[in-house]
């Protein structure tokens, strides 16, 4: 079923910084947000236009001096072969101890960052944004174990996503920019 959104609720959630979790997902409680900190490397995602054309995409997280998170995104371009990056900021949706983020490339714009599946080792993780047609399967490696692989995405098909569309991200270049080139 789709859900057909009016013009004042669409305004409202702009100017609210809305942020939602798709309909029967679950965030992973208990989160600690200190060990999620650090690089990940993005193994599958849903296409997006924020990150259409890129490989060798990741993002990393660390803590900024005001308590936020940094979130400092990282993919090269392979049709003008130069690397692109982007930093933003992210915080909890509540103090729940949920994984629920709100994250903003775009100053007061947040989107929902709802981490669904984790492993007790924070080394594999699913993230899906306020709906499924944004879905993550993240890892500390630039690729994740086959039944890992196998269990995100049936999780993620299970709560409605085309992941025959997924994109199976490349990590083949080894002249990443450092934090400080970009």
């Amino acid at each position: 079923m789709k859900t057909v959104y009016t013009l004042p609720f669409v305004l409202a959630c702009l100017l609210s910084t809305c942020v939602a979790i798709p309909d029967g997902a679950e965030a992973v409680k208990p989160f600690d947000t200190q060990r999620y900190l650090g690089t990940w490397y993005e193994v599958v995602r849903t296409d997006n236009r924020f990150e259409r054309g890129l490989d060798n995409v990741t993002a990393t997280y660390s803590k900024r001096d005001d308590g936020l998170i940094r979130v400092h995104n990282q993919g090269h371009d392979t049709k003008k072969g130069k690397w692109n990056d982007i930093v933003g900021k992210a915080k909890p949706v509540d103090d729940s101890g949920q994984a629920r983020l709100k994250v903003s490339f775009f100053g007061p714009f947040y989107s929902g960052y709802n981490v669904i599946a984790l492993d007790a080792d924070y080394r594999h993780a699913l993230v899906v944004g306020n709906d499924m047609s944004y879905v993550w399967l993240l890892s500390r490696e630039p690729d994740m174990p086959a039944d890992v692989r196998k269990a995100y995405m049936d999780k993620a098909h299970a709560l409605g996503a085309d992941t025959a569309a997924f994109i199976h991200v490349r990590h083949d270049r080894s002249d990443r920019p450092t934090a400080d080139q970009s």
